[in-house]
């Protein structure tokens, strides 16, 4: 019947949506070391499903960068280099920069600070502002990951353009697991993280994109000598 055909993709893709999600959040809390490699069977039997959907969500994982696919073996946790780190840096550069010189010349009117639901909106973004930075300065890892990213995903999306914000959020996710390998090893984050997370918000209400643009590129420069110290040591 066409109404339980429907049901069932429906069932199948949220299914699938679930252990990507899952395998995702393993590979950010460290438990999915880089290299590590792994079976459609293996996970499917892990979680109690089927192989189908387990295969679609390791093809779409995949897709994203965070595994590789073996004909032969199955899957393996991607392993990011500090270029790989570089590289996605430069690239989300440049996307929030052209999004900030578009606020600035006045393309995106919606994004002044007296527009009401600019404000209401950002005043949204600022609360996962101030979780990610207290998760921050606390070194409480697996909280800011999980903040952080809603910070940026729900910042990118004041912008207007949804393909931006979800190809930004999948750089994110990919700093985040090249990050990961190495901050899961240190026994104590307290005062190693980046916490501007509200600072940005305070000088995107007051539509100083010039102020946004210097944290931004601090928060950047952060990461790169986060990454650049941790590879030397």
């Amino acid at each position: 019947m066409p109404g339980t055909s429907g049901g069932g993709a429906v069932t199948r893709s949220t299914l699938r949506q679930q252990i990507a999600d899952a395998l995702r959040d393993e590979v950010l809390a460290g438990r999915l070391q880089p290299g590590q490699e792994f079976t459609v069977k293996e996970i499917a039997e892990q979680y109690g499903v089927s192989a189908t959907p387990v295969r679609e969500a390791l093809v779409d994982l995949s897709a994203q960068g965070l595994l590789d696919a073996d004909q032969h073996r199955g899957f393996r946790v991607h392993e990011y280099s500090a270029d790989d780190f570089r590289g996605m840096i430069e690239a989300r550069s440049l996307v929030i920069d052209a999004m900030f010189h578009a606020s600035a010349d006045g393309r995106l009117a919606h994004l002044r600070p007296d527009e009401p639901r600019f404000a209401a909106a950002l005043a949204g973004v600022r609360r996962r502002g101030e979780e990610a930075q207290r998760a921050a300065l606390a070194g409480d890892l697996t909280v800011l990951i999980g903040y952080d990213l809603r910070f940026w995903r729900e910042l990118g999306a004041l912008f207007g353009n949804p393909y931006l914000t979800g190809f930004l959020h999948r750089l994110r996710v990919q700093t985040w697991v090249c990050l990961v390998q190495h901050l899961r090893r240190m026994p104590d984050l307290r005062g190693r993280l980046w916490a501007g997370h509200t600072d940005l918000v305070d000088a995107l209400s007051r539509g100083d994109t010039d102020s946004a643009r210097t944290i931004v590129e601090s928060y950047n420069a952060h990461g790169i000598a986060l990454i650049e110290r941790m590879g030397a040591g």
